[in-house]
């Protein structure tokens, strides 16, 4: 080889060692690119190429009531779904699903059909469903727990705890009032393919960051009580041929609801089903014409100004009295002559009223309404509420000013009635109205607790004592207006209202479409139970008196011989003798303690308390724990054996005594 060959072959070798440093210099640097510089967003592609994620529903807290039974509850149920690049046959499969499902053929059939990778085919089925489609073993179809809402009493207090919808979002009632503390934090579904992409498995990732905890709701609600007025306005809503109707169970010492009914009611559910009309809790979201309920507080206002004395007189024109361009007519036509203040509010005289009002003057009765709550919400922890209608003062004419001294020509809501007719059974105080006691995490620790809130004093002690002795009288004597709501041997103080709807068609008062009510509390001496009962357009005895008023009287008869309560009944001589202390009870639907009595109820393997339920209650609570329920006597559950949050015993057997009384 000759010099030029040897140079030649040296430029050669250095050229290519230059090229393959060159080459590895440049690989180098990519690798250093992809495995460093890039190595994040190369991993989320290839996540994303090989898994697909899907947001599960969100876990919500329970609701319990005041003594820890289970309003609303979350249950694990399954959902079906597709990867439809599995499927071989998708009509076969279609017909298959479809006859399980009670779903459309041609649909799923689409769904299995299609180029996507994932596809719901039906959500949150039952769990005989479910078995059914596992058993057909189709490969490229999976069941999936997903949270699904559930109210076991089904209908009790739909209206007040509301329902979800299925994104699990509360949308009427506490479940949307406290949404934002039920709702819990989604889980997330992902299906991970192998690398070929042919085959896809499901598992549910939590976030390893901190989640947003749920919490559970305790309500003031007592279920018992509820069930109890909810039986009993149905029962009276069929009798009378009424529309509708409400009623209020209030603690007026602290604003508590005890119970708070709707008719009709719903299912929540099937709150698919539920018209948005019927889902209104109408009991705070309706305004109407109080009518003579609202005597008490134009009285009220009179005795704590010192223009009258319950002895008083008042001429009442024999049913006749012209004011400005209006004659104003005694209810049902009556003819007073003259009438003592306290028979004004007895015999619920319009005209006595009027002249009540004419004396205390306009601008001041109407600071009263205002003192009263009336013309502004009362700021109950729920959804919907109204501030019902008060027109500024300064439009009031002389008409105006006659009709609303008995309720006419004002629009009010039912929560605004039983909070104003509480303060006077507070002696004065007047408390808000709530329904949430408390909110709980998971393992039943107290995270926030409601405590009764004073509002501020309407009126004095010594006035709120003279008008419960007036409002006695309503009740307790033969003439009186309210005498159907008497409660043998316990003093109620009430008042019965009947008021005419607006035709706004006609543009006057219907004589024939009236709201019938009665507002009361017991036992008069020292209020502890205040409820309101409203029928609404009632076709058969369409005064408050002879239709609301024997509803009061029978939920209040019950309260008191079917659940614990202090109340002290003022017995005969007789049967004082006969019995003696026996006749004074405990505290009313006492609730427990907000520790112990939650955490038990979520303790699925603890025997649940059956006392104070009746024997389909119990044999229903007994049937969703698994529990085989002996049953001697009849009436209300008194007591069982083994005791509520004992662990069941082997043979899953629990007696429950029953019996008449508390």
């Amino acid at each position: 080889m000759n010099g030029v060959s040897r140079k030649w072959m040296k430029f050669r070798i250095a050229t290519l060692l230059a090229f393959f440093i060159v080459l590895f210099v440049a690989l180098a640097s990519r690798a250093f690119q992809l495995q460093v510089l890039c190595s994040s967003e190369l991993k989320a592609l290839a996540a994303k190429q090989h898994t697909q994620t899907l947001q599960l529903q969100p876990e919500r807290g329970i609701i319990f009531d005041r003594n820890g039974e289970k309003m609303a509850a979350t249950i694990m149920v399954d959902s079906v779904c597709a990867d439809p690049s599995k499927i071989d046959n998708p009509r076969e499969a279609a017909e298959a699903l479809a006859s399980i499902l009670h779903a459309d053929t041609a649909a799923i059939r689409k769904k299995l059909s299609g180029t996507k990778n994932f596809s719901w085919l039906a959500r949150k089925i039952a769990p005989e469903q479910a078995r059914l489609v596992q058993e057909l073993g189709i490969d490229g179809i999976f069941l999936v727990k997903e949270p699904k809402r559930f109210y076991p009493s089904g209908e009790l207090a739909g209206h007040l705890i509301g329902f979800v919808g299925l994104d699990a979002t509360g949308l009427e009632g506490l479940e949307l009032c406290y949404d934002g503390y039920l709702k819990g934090e989604s889980e997330k579904l992902i299906w991970t393919r192998d690398a070929k992409g042919k085959k896809l498995y499901p598992r549910v990732e939590i976030p390893q960051k901190a989640r947003k905890e749920n919490y559970n709701l305790v309500l003031t609600i007592d279920s018992r009580i509820q069930h109890l007025v909810e039986s009993r306005m149905k029962e009276a809503v069929k009798a009378k041929g009424a529309k509708g109707g409400f009623a209020i169970v209030m603690d007026p010492r602290t604003g508590e609801i005890l119970a708070l009914a709707n008719q009709m009611g719903f299912d929540p559910n099937r709150f698919s089903e539920v018209n948005p009309a019927t889902g209104k809790n109408k009991a705070i979201t309706d305004v109407f014409d109080p009518g003579s309920t609202f005597k008490p507080f134009l009285v009220a206002a009179a005795l704590e100004e010192g223009v009258v004395k319950e002895t008083d007189t008042f001429y009442c024109e024999d049913g006749r009295y012209a004011v400005a361009d209006r004659v104003i007519h005694e209810a049902n036509r009556k003819r007073h002559g003259v009438l003592s203040v306290r028979d004004i509010l007895k015999y619920s005289s319009n005209i006595g009223s009027v002249k009540i009002g004419e004396k205390i003057g306009k601008e001041k009765f109407y600071q009263y309404i205002r003192k009263f709550g009336f013309g502004e919400k009362t700021g109950i922890d729920l959804p919907g509420e109204v501030s019902g209608l008060l027109r500024p003062v300064e439009k009031w004419r002389r008409v105006d000013a006659a009709t609303i001294a008995f309720g006419q020509g004002i629009s009010v809501t039912a929560i605004q009635l039983i909070t104003a007719l509480s303060a006077v059974a507070n002696q004065g105080v007047m408390m808000k109205p709530f329904v949430v006691r408390a909110l709980m995490d998971r393992k039943g620790n107290l995270v926030q607790t409601y405590h009764p809130t004073v509002v501020r004093r309407v009126i004095s002690p010594k006035t709120a004592g003279r008008l419960t002795a007036m409002l006695t009288d309503v009740v307790g004597t033969e003439d009186g207006t309210g005498k159907q709501a008497r409660i043998v041997n316990v003093a109620v103080a009430g008042k019965t209202g009947t008021s005419q709807k607006f035709d706004f068609a006609r543009r006057a008062y219907s004589s024939e479409r009236v709201k019938t009510s009665f507002m009361g509390f017991f036992p008069a001496e020292e209020p502890q139970i205040a409820m309101l009962v409203i029928l609404d357009e009632p076709q058969r005895d369409k005064w408050g008196g002879v239709a609301a008023a024997p509803v009061f009287r029978n939920i209040g008869e019950q309260i008191l011989t079917r659940f614990k309560t202090n109340i002290r009944v003022n017995p005969s001589p007789e049967e004082e003798k006969a019995v003696g202390d026996d006749m004074k009870l405990r505290l009313v639907s006492a609730p427990a303690p907000l520790t112990e009595k939650v955490a038990m109820e979520t303790d699925e393997s603890a025997l649940p308390d059956f006392r104070g339920m009746t024997i389909r209650d119990v044999l229903r609570k007994a049937r969703e724990k698994g529990i085989e329920v002996r049953v001697i006597g009849s009436g209300w559950a008194i007591a069982q054996q083994p005791a509520a949050g004992q662990p069941a015993p082997e043979n899953r057997l629990c007696t429950v005594t029953f019996g008449m009384g508390s």
